[in-house]
């Protein structure tokens, strides 16, 4: 599956658009990571067990967004775009989203 960020695949021609594909994922802060999370924010420092739990998320969300374009017979993703928003406390949203396309060599 190519997936690309512009609106078209540099060598490639869009022979059919399939519309709206998307993944997400919900992933919430672990207890433990919590507290080392917390103990890093005293001495500073990038928080690596976060940057490890976000993109393990990301990963699921484009995965699944992914599996979705597949079902509608695409071999392509363009215009993709990633989203992430809080919906309550200690858990964030992922939202891996684009359009899905059939692409042939140009």
């Amino acid at each position: 599956m190519i997936i690309t960020t512009t609106d078209t695949v540099p060598g490639k021609v869009i022979k059919e658009w399939k519309g709206f594909v998307r993944g997400g994922t919900i992933q919430s802060k672990h207890i433990g990571k919590d507290i080392l999370a917390g103990l890093k924010t005293i001495v500073g420092g990038e928080i690596s067990e976060y940057t490890e739990m976000m993109e393990e998320a990301r990963q699921k969300a484009i995965g699944r967004m992914v599996e979705d374009a597949r079902s509608k017979g695409a071999n392509a993703i363009i215009g993709m775009r990633l989203q992430t928003a809080g919906v309550m406390q200690n858990a964030a949203e992922i939202i891996a989203y684009g359009t899905a396309v059939y692409v042939e060599e140009g």
